[in-house]
């Protein structure tokens, strides 16, 4: 089992390489964010400033759009405002936020006429990965406002309570002509317009008339909007449908029985009693833990690229290569990895990241491929300082390689699985990797990469794939998932969904920021997963002086 040593700056090498590294549901939710400053400027004759802090986000070049403010303090260099501002979180997307604090002095909504005491640029992702951030005010880049300084502590904004539920029935009617019914269940919560909504869908039994169902967990917010005596209706349907009994129980109940009625039934004989008995075995409420409170508890999310350098991507010097630089600079590798990387680098606090390349064979001999090597040829030192070092350690080692082949991903999932497994073994939540694979596509080791990923599904990692070029990417969407369960070749199948193929094509001509938002859609959700899997709360976070 490899493991780095402790993380330092990386150096150019001898032979002039350098060194490189809510949500599937709804993964939007809300963070409230409390704001202090201390050593505010004093524009006031006589007096303190009255301050007040405006929230404002990113629109698009240099845009801003006014989210929320607080309340003006009078009177007041070192404020503590008690206003929270709320703003919507996506982990997938860069939030470019903007704080500024003002000297107000009149009853105007508009800032246009108040003194400006400073502000800072920061994103929201490096907010909710330090809980706490402390940072300088500026009245304008590189011009400190004084000894000025803002200190923001972020919150989610949620309920995280989830109810798992399980249920059994006695005699249900029969309803298929040769066999016993394949009986499910759905439930129902009463919306705010009368309206039933289905929350759950249980599985399947098959050809059994008294079954019991796996038990299951839905969040309280999801179940019956966090209201514990909203009504709610359990339908016991069968394959196919027959019959819908409408009966009603609110969740606060912790064991109850109820009669499955057939209204035509019900009708038609009066000798009738019930179509079958459904039961409530058991019935918990249960703290649901969040993406963010694993990453405001102080896991790290450890980011790795390996990038594909077969000779199926073409001669790096022709235009019709898939490395070849245009004149800005950049290829679908480097554009798919700005994307991903800046999304991703706001969740690991030292910015050094590991970076492979694989399928390329290597100075100063160039004999056979090698299918898992650090790009600065320093395999146990393998880091570089943020998205730009592996840019341009990139663009530094193109000229060095002989593009070869096969295209095999399983060395590269296998060796970034061994750092996971290690972390894994603390037993804790302290640490979550993410491999990014850029590749063209025409993968040659399918059998050995579907057992690497089932293996790894138990293991605190997701995969994603990000396929440039004009491939066909049959292989990948196997491996993605979606359209059924990823088994090994004995046939075991993933113990939770870790890979995400999206082919770069698609965001050819998109916003940069749109293939971030698609590839990186399902990891809190991947997250969340594995820490629940394996039982593990967030971390507590240590009480310590703030990140600044």
């Amino acid at each position: 089992m490899r493991a780095y040593p402790p993380r330092g700056p990386c150096r150019a090498q001898s032979r002039g390489s350098v060194c490189v590294d809510r949500l599937a549901g709804d993964c939007l939710t809300k963070v409230e964010l409390s704001i202090s400053c201390t050593d505010l400027l004093d524009k006031d004759v006589g007096s303190k400033s009255d301050p007040l802090c405006v929230l404002l986000q990113s629109s698009g070049k240099d845009n801003w759009t006014e989210l929320a403010r607080t309340e003006r303090l009078k009177n007041s260099s070192s404020p503590s405002f008690s206003q929270r501002l709320r703003v919507d979180y996506h982990f997938e997307t860069v939030q470019n936020l903007k704080l500024g604090v003002y000297d107000i002095d009149n009853s105007s909504a508009d800032l246009g006429d108040d003194d400006y005491l400073g502000g800072v640029e920061l994103t929201l992702g490096q907010i909710v990965s330090s809980k706490t951030l402390t940072r300088p005010l500026q009245l304008k880049k590189g011009k400190p406002a004084g000894k000025g300084s803002i200190t923001i502590t972020a919150e989610e904004v949620k309920d995280n309570r989830a109810i798992q539920l399980e249920f059994e029935a006695k005699n249900l009617d029969k309803k298929d002509t040769f066999g016993k019914s394949d009986p499910f269940l759905e439930i129902f919560k009463k919306g705010d317009d009368g309206k039933w909504q289905l929350v759950h869908r249980t599985e399947v039994v098959k050809n059994n008339l008294s079954p019991t169902w796996k038990k299951f967990s839905v969040p309280l917010q999801t179940f019956c909007s966090s209201d514990v005596d909203r009504p709610l209706k359990v339908s016991a349907d069968q394959n196919p449908p027959q019959f819908k009994p409408s009966n009603r129980f609110p969740p606060s109940v912790t064991a109850v029985s109820f009669d499955c009625i057939h209204p035509e039934k019900q009708k038609k004989k009066k000798s009738y009693k019930n179509s079958g008995v459904v039961s409530v075995k058991s019935c918990q409420l249960l703290t649901q833990f969040s993406f963010l409170d694993y990453v405001m508890g102080g896991c790290q999310i450890n980011f790795t690229v390996a990038i594909d350098f077969t000779g199926s991507n073409g001669d790096p010097r022709s235009p019709n290569s898939l490395h070849y630089m245009s004149p800005d600079g950049l290829n679908q590798y480097l554009s798919a990895l700005w994307s991903v990387g800046h999304v991703v680098q706001d969740y690991d606090t030292d910015k050094l990241f590991p970076a492979f390349g694989f399928g390329a064979k290597l100075p100063p001999d160039f004999q056979a491929a090698n299918h898992e090597f650090a790009l600065n040829f320093n395999p146990t030192n393998p880091y570089c300082k943020g998205i730009e070092g592996i840019v341009e350690a990139y663009r530094m080692v193109m000229p060095q390689l002989r593009l070869s082949g096969p295209t095999n991903f399983s060395p590269i999932i296998n060796h970034v699985a061994s750092i996971a497994a290690q972390a894994a073994q603390s037993n804790s939540a302290s640490q979550y990797f993410v491999l990014l694979i850029l590749t063209d596509g025409e993968i040659t080791d399918f059998d050995q990469t579907r057992d690497a990923i089932v293996r790894a599904s138990r293991l605190p990692l997701s995969v994603i794939i990000v396929g440039v070029g004009p491939a066909d990417f049959k292989a990948m969407e196997l491996l993605d998932g979606d359209d059924g369960v990823l088994r090994s070749t004995v046939g075991e199948a993933v113990a939770r969904d870790i890979v995400q193929f999206v082919p770069f094509r698609q965001f050819k001509d998109a916003p940069q920021a749109a293939l971030a938002k698609s590839v990186l859609a399902e990891v809190p959700n991947q997250l969340v997963s594995y820490f629940k899997m394996r039982g593990l709360d967030p971390p507590k976070p240590a009480t310590a002086a703030p990140k600044s």
